[in-house]
């Protein structure tokens, strides 16, 4: 399990670091909210504890901005703030689960798992969808406009991410890092697997499905209505 911990007191992220790390879990962390809100949009992580009361930008509005950005990593709230109007407040951001300070370790790591399981579930069973492109997560299978598309798993990988992210951009970073970890390989591998991407998910069909963004990343996304009919009524030369 990597998990990403936001909390600016040194001595409880040690803590936890110590802890989860003599369980076999990998262990990131951030001291303030902006930085935090990088990690997390740029990265991937199986859960994420992240502190209320953060410098530069708080817990909840991470937490509101990392569930805008399309990202659905399990949350869990820890923070000392135990009000019933807080935790209201903490759920409708956006968290999974909350835990209120003072905590016992193992209640945490126990919260944890649950929510990894419950969103490791909801991935093995969750249908995937842009325009008439399919990709049910539970089979691997990629169909568009009804026709089963065949994709090595390194392009498989990228397009369930885009499609989770769709209709927001993915950062090659980002991308990267859901094939290949923290070790890249040498050289622009991501490019060609984009280009074998585009050739079997839109080569064949009008819509186009796929975007660059120059200096971001890539995206997956319909066009609207009337530039798909347009499209489809250029002439075939």
């Amino acid at each position: 399990m990597r998990l990403l911990v936001v909390e600016d007191n040194r001595n409880l992220v040690a803590n936890l670091f110590e802890y989860f790390e003599a369980r076999g879990c990998t262990m990131d962390a951030a001291p303030d909210g902006i930085t935090g809100l990088h990690l997390a949009t740029t990265q991937e992580f199986d859960a994420i504890v992240l502190d209320w009361m953060l410098p530069r930008m708080d817990g909840r509005e991470v937490l509101s901005r990392l569930r805008e950005s399309g990202r659905s990593t399990p949350v869990l709230m820890l923070t000392a703030k135990d009000e019933l109007l807080d935790k209201i407040a903490g759920f409708r951001a956006g968290a999974d689960d909350y835990l209120t300070k003072p905590f016992h370790l193992q209640e945490l790591e126990v919260r944890l798992a649950a929510l990894v399981t419950r969103a490791q579930g909801r991935g093995r069973s969750k249908v995937l969808q842009v325009g008439d492109l399919v990709f049910d997560a539970g089979t691997l299978e990629v169909r568009r406009a009804g026709r089963l598309l065949h994709l090595y798993p390194a392009c498989r990988k990228i397009l369930e991410t885009l499609l989770q992210a769709s209709p927001a951009a993915v950062t090659r970073e980002r991308l990267e890092h859901a094939l290949w970890g923290d070790e890249p390989p040498q050289g622009d591998m991501l490019r060609s697997h984009i280009y074998e991407l585009r050739r079997s998910v839109d080569g064949p069909f009008a819509v186009k499905l796929i975007q660059t963004l120059p200096r971001v990343g890539y995206r997956i996304a319909a066009p609207a209505a009337e530039d798909a009919g347009a499209a489809q009524a250029e002439p075939v030369t």
